[in-house]
């Protein structure tokens, strides 16, 4: 079944007007059976999900896609999953793995708390990424921010043991409050040598977004967070 272009409900994301292109919609027709998955669903069987037993990866918010794409073709070894609220996104990301026959990529178009409380296994997960989220900056709508405390929680909840939740921001303020939650965070250990950032894996591209913003002087701040129970 083809997701509805106008999700009722989304609290993980804001949705961010774009047009959606003839090409990425005729995507869905042509490859959303192959990459698209739906909450109606339910609980996923990822060895059924895949057809084949791997470790698996999920990314919240991964916009226009180019990063996860880059980084399921780079793994083929691994699955991942996307979660995506815009639609362009969606359809540009499942035209492109279709046409280059992925087999490692599945898509939700829906809101990732739903996707997270529904649809995803406890303990199943070996990488969770979530990478430059809304930051909300002003300080009034600092509330809104996806990494809370309980969210967190519900991160590690989907993790395996010893798997790694790896956020990244380009907001200094964002990061200082993503670091300040995950060293507080119960069940969590830090990656990094010196206890706070971690430089950049060589797994997460480094989107157009990033290198515009590193042209202006801009700063990304990745961290890694391992679920130590």
């Amino acid at each position: 079944m083809k997701p509805e272009f106008k999700p009722k409900s989304i609290r993980s994301f804001v949705i961010r007007a774009g047009r959606i292109t003839l090409g990425q919609k005729a995507a869905f027709d042509q490859w959303w059976p192959s990459y698209g998955l739906s909450l109606h669903d339910g609980l996923l069987n990822l060895a059924d999900t895949f057809q084949r037993e791997a470790s698996t990866v999920l990314e919240i918010g991964f916009g226009m896609g180019d990063s996860l794409l880059e980084m399921a073709r780079n793994e083929p070894d691994k699955n991942f999953i996307g979660i995506e609220v815009h639609p362009p996104g969606v359809g540009r990301l499942i035209n492109q793995a279709g046409k280059e026959g992925l087999t490692n990529l599945r898509v939700f178009m829906a809101d990732a708390m739903d996707v997270l409380e529904d649809c995803i296994p406890d303990a199943s997960l070996a990488r969770l990424q979530l990478y430059f989220p809304d930051p909300w900056h002003k300080k009034k709508h600092h509330k809104r921010r996806i990494v809370q405390p309980a969210f967190v929680q519900k991160i590690r909840q989907k993790l395996i043991p010893g798997g790694v939740f790896h956020l990244a921001t380009d907001w200094q303020n964002y990061a200082e409050h993503m670091l300040e939650v995950m060293s507080q965070a119960e069940g969590f250990g830090n990656l990094s040598e010196t206890g706070d950032y971690s430089p950049r894996p060589i797994y997460r591209p480094v989107t157009k977004f990033e290198k515009r913003g590193e042209r202006l002087g801009h700063g990304v701040w990745d961290l890694l967070f391992q679920r130590l129970n």
